[in-house]
């Protein structure tokens, strides 16, 4: 096991490390399996396939892997597969019944596409499939790529990054200007600007200071917070860590409604691993900045929904709204400045600060910025 991070030093060769794994891992000769798994998924046979190709393969040289969802429930149960010598190739509706006409290269007639710029033997690119090809990902990048339970996976593919120039490269207010030149907005619903509920909580004179990710998702068949905990909870926890580190506050806490056990789960798991690696915690890579997250879940209360009644829930009481002023980046936790934003929002900014908040705001509207994540039914 990786002995915890103290310096910037030591997390860039361990995301060396971590980059030349995944480049091994591609570049290799060996067979390469991929199974989505994710709560769209599990109850098509997600798990049973995955353990299936590991009783089937356990005794080659082949990589059985785990990843999530790429956003296509209706090609679940999707499995990609890199034979050697060829690049990964997804396929659609795999089944236990089916697997193995998959491995033998049987169904071509499932594939979805292969992933990467060019066809292969008559396969198109994922990206021209009608699905994918209007879509430009920035949160979701990661989905069905990465294992959501691997660090290292997540470190390969740009995961704190980011923080590492907020702790060693940028003041909080080179951040609070990225984040507002970006024109992101909150991604729960009122749209507010982000930069500017982020200045508030610098400002903010009274601690200690709370961040607050507002994961209940009351909205029926919405899903969307959901999906990026289970696709890539490393990218919200590092805009969890951005965000404490620029307001000044040593507590964050992620509030996730309890009918989702996976997405709990896996942020759990990115939690204890950024804990492990020294990502999160006391004195962050030696840069003197410390930050705790702890997660808090729900009990289906739709009202909960709203930033008040959340906050009331997080500390432990009945969860009711309160009239407004005050503001919760004033009074919110314990009467304590609290800054209070949407998952989706958060994971807007890795990219953010690592291409600039210009490049941000060159995407969308001019009105709201960047991508928006949608479930169409």
């Amino acid at each position: 096991m990786t002995e915890r991070l103290t310096s910037r030093a030591a997390f860039e060769t361990f995301q060396a490390q971590a980059k030349q794994d995944w480049a091994d891992l591609w570049g290799g000769d060996d067979l390469v399996v991929s199974v989505c798994v994710d709560s769209g998924s599990i109850p098509k046979g997600a798990e049973r396939i995955l353990a299936l190709l590991h009783g089937m393969l356990g005794e080659t040289n082949a990589v059985v892997r785990q990843v999530s969802g790429t956003g296509a429930m209706w090609a679940d149960v999707a499995v990609e597969v890199k034979h050697p010598g060829k690049p990964p190739i997804l396929y659609r509706n795999i089944t236990e019944h089916n697997v193995a006409a998959l491995l033998a290269g049987e169904l071509d007639d499932h594939a979805i596409g292969v992933r990467g710029d060019a066809a292969f033997e008559g396969i198109p690119p994922i990206a021209a499939h009608p699905f994918f090809k209007h879509q430009r990902r920035i949160v979701l990048e990661n989905a069905g790529i990465i294992d959501p339970d691997s660090i290292e996976e997540a470190i390969a593919n740009g995961a704190y990054s980011a923080l590492l120039k907020v702790l060693f490269d940028m003041t909080p207010e080179e951040v609070i200007a990225e984040v507002t030149a970006a024109n992101l907005r909150g991604r729960g619903g009122a749209g507010f600007p982000a930069g500017i509920k982020w200045e508030s909580g610098r400002k903010a004179r009274a601690f200690p200071k709370f961040v607050v990710v507002n994961s209940h998702e009351g909205e029926p068949n919405v899903y969307k917070d959901r999906r990026i905990h289970e696709c890539d909870p490393h990218k919200l926890l590092e805009g969890m860590i951005i965000s404490s580190v620029t307001n000044g506050a040593e507590r964050a806490y992620n509030y996730i409604g309890g009918e989702y056990p996976l997405a709990i789960k896996r942020f759990r798991k990115a939690v204890a691993d950024a804990e492990r690696l020294g990502l999160i915690g006391e004195n962050i890579l030696g840069s003197g900045k410390s930050v705790e997250v702890r997660v808090r879940t729900g009990g289906g209360a739709y009202i909960c929904g709203e930033g008040s009644a959340l906050m009331y829930s997080v500390m432990g009481v009945r969860g009711q709204p309160r009239t407004k002023p005050p503001r919760s980046v004033e009074e919110g936790l314990w009467k304590r400045p609290t800054i209070l934003n949407n998952p989706e929002t958060l994971s807007n900014i890795n990219a953010v600060i690592n291409k600039g908040g210009a490049w941000f705001a060159s995407i969308g509207t001019e009105k709201s910025a960047g991508t928006k994540l949608m479930t169409v039914q």
